[in-house]
């Protein structure tokens, strides 16, 4: 029996010939020879994705694999090295040398995820004709886009923007004073947007807001937006801009902008920096009130 057999291998430590292995599974067999079979299969369609997508996988190993690499090998964030950079090799007090500097560090070191030179200048027309007394920038991140607006604003106009990390704003902050510009231009506040904005008009006696940059989640820029709505700080006329609505992308603010009515609504297609294969868009909303 097979009790009897379990025992004389037990006690012989072999096993007999009459004591048969359990019978295989037939379709266990036929999967392990199939295994390849599928995988090559699959092969031509997965190399047509990594073709098509080339440039999304080289995105990811820059902003991914390697930026994890170095900020653990350094123990510093990119912004952080960025600014090092910056110190070495631009001119205090010249904003459009560290922003050239910055562009150069992008391009050639370690890729920012900047608003970069294309995108820029769409930034910088805004900003000339609007002539803004007022700017609101949610997502400083490192500064850059900071640094444009405020170049550009004009004699006695003010810039406010908000950066949600602690950490990266001190680089931004440290960023922004080396370009020359003080706290009565540009003032920075260390907070999420979400609860910054139902403040401003109070702690930070902002009253209205001619230009808005929308530059850190896509995914809150509908809240943002409709945030400002709520406590009346878009005047009939201002403009809102909105970075990154198409890459990564942001069809819900997208959809409110076109459909509510409030808005007239214009994209800028650019790619992104130093990737232009990856095509991105700039929205360029204007109020028309509360209708």
């Amino acid at each position: 029996s097979a009790k009897d057999c379990t025992n004389d291998r037990q006690m012989s430590g072999v096993g007999f010939p009459h004591c048969l292995p359990p019978p295989q599974d037939p379709y266990q067999d036929q999967v392990g020879t199939m295994s390849p079979a599928i995988a090559l299969a699959f092969l031509p369609l997965v190399v047509t994705l990594l073709v098509r997508y080339r440039h999304h996988f080289r995105l990811l190993v820059h902003t991914v694999l390697l930026r994890s690499l170095r900020d653990y090998l350094s123990g510093l964030r990119i912004e952080e090295r960025a600014f090092s950079y910056v110190l070495t090799h631009a001119l205090p007090g010249d904003p459009s040398q560290i922003l050239t500097t910055l562009d150069h560090w992008s391009s050639h070191c370690e890729y920012l995820s900047h608003m970069g030179p294309v995108k820029g200048q769409i930034l910088i027309r805004m900003v000339e004709e609007k002539a803004p007394a007022c700017v609101l920038e949610l997502g400083t991140y490192c500064g850059y886009s900071t640094l444009l607006i405020a170049r550009a604003l004009p004699p006695g106009s003010r810039l406010l923007t908000v950066e949600r990390d602690p950490r990266t704003a001190v680089v931004a902050e440290k960023l922004i004073r080396l370009a020359g510009f003080d706290e009565r231009t540009v003032e920075l506040i260390v907070g999420s947007s979400e609860e910054v904005i139902p403040r401003l008009r109070t702690q930070y006696q902002l009253s209205r807001a001619d230009l808005v940059l929308l530059a850190h989640r896509p995914r809150c820029y509908l809240r943002d937006l409709q945030l400002l709505e709520a406590h009346a700080l878009l005047p009939a006329g201002a403009t809102v801009l909105a970075d990154h609505v198409l890459f990564p992308g942001a069809p819900r603010f997208l959809q409110y902008a076109k459909s509510c009515g409030r808005y007239r609504c214009r994209i800028h297609h650019t790619g992104l920096p130093d990737f232009p294969a990856i095509k991105d868009g700039i929205a360029q909303l204007t109020y028309a009130g509360p209708g």
